[in-house]
């Protein structure tokens, strides 16, 4: 497999495929989140239905660290030790491609495809996650699949592939496109459930995560799609690009949209909204499309 292309996105036929042969160096990743009920909850939802042969690891428990403290944000990264110590424990190594899906369309998933991805290793997303699987396959329940302990050596997070507050503010005052994929109630400040100030960064552009998938299906849209989505909102090259979110977790499934799509690869504003308002002093802006 490791001679083999990899797209960032593969289909269930493709993993059943992959599931089917003899493939010690391919790993299934369920990547689960619960904003109220923490890491057990996730763990819940995980042992109720998940990929066959699936590993399980929390947002908050294995692909971040502390809140405001370790890193920008409400999920900063990991440093690169605490990363690879958690991939090591995974039964995820160096040479071991992965393949990340969720409950949640891919909004969580992406973030371990960026990790991975960014930092060189083998990478991609099941389109349409859980509930494409469960359309044509059996799911198992209980707690997840033990692997062997890898080798996973740390890599520094790519500065290139990474923006804070300050790089938004000049590729803002530059005339820069920065990409929100909120969901647009809370770009416009109508709401805000997570964070303690509602609204946008001056400047940004509106594009939900939600609205690059097909409403019915769960899946991506096609490239062209996404392309002319990104072109609506004036992205032509995502290296001219800030895509955030939140707090740096769903806005990987606009990087990984922009990679779909053609477009190449933007940087992340790891901190994201919730970053940006825990400087009072940084302007926000409500309303808008």
């Amino acid at each position: 497999m490791s001679d083999e292309e990899l797209p960032s996105l593969v289909d269930v036929a493709w993993l059943v495929s992959a599931l089917d042969g003899d493939r010690p160096d391919l790993a299934v990743a369920d990547v689960r989140w619960s904003v109220e009920g923490g890491t057990p909850a996730a763990e819940a939802a995980f042992a109720d239905a998940h990929v066959p042969d699936a590993v399980f690891l929390d947002v908050d428990r294995d692909l971040a660290a502390a809140p405001f403290v370790d890193g920008p944000g409400r999920h900063p990264l990991p440093s690169p030790g605490t990363f690879a110590a958690t991939m090591r424990a995974a039964g995820i190594g160096d040479d071991t491609t992965v393949i990340a899906y969720d409950d949640t369309g891919g909004s969580l998933a992406a973030r371990l495809w960026w990790m991975l991805d960014a930092t060189g290793r083998r990478a991609a997303m099941l389109n349409g996650g859980l509930a494409a699987w469960r359309r044509s396959q059996p799911v198992e329940t209980g707690p997840p699949t033990r692997r062997r302990r890898a080798s996973f050596t740390p890599r520094p997070w790519p500065s290139e592939r990474l923006a804070d507050a300050d790089d938004v503010a000049r590729a803002l005052d530059a005339d820069g496109v920065v990409v929100d994929v909120r969901a647009g109630e809370r770009f416009r400040g109508e709401i805000e459930p997570i964070d303690p100030v509602g609204g946008h960064i001056p400047g940004a552009r509106n594009l939900p995560w939600s609205d690059h998938l097909d409403p019915t299906t769960g899946l991506f849209l096609p490239a062209h799609v996404l392309r002319e989505r990104y072109a609506s909102v004036g992205v032509h090259r995502a290296d001219e690009t800030i895509v955030h979110c939140g707090s740096g977790i769903t806005g990987c499934l606009g990087l990984l949209a922009l990679r779909v799509a053609g477009l190449g690869d933007a940087k992340l504003y790891q901190g994201s909204w919730s970053d940006w308002t825990h400087e009072p002093s940084r302007p926000v802006a409500t309303g808008g499309p």
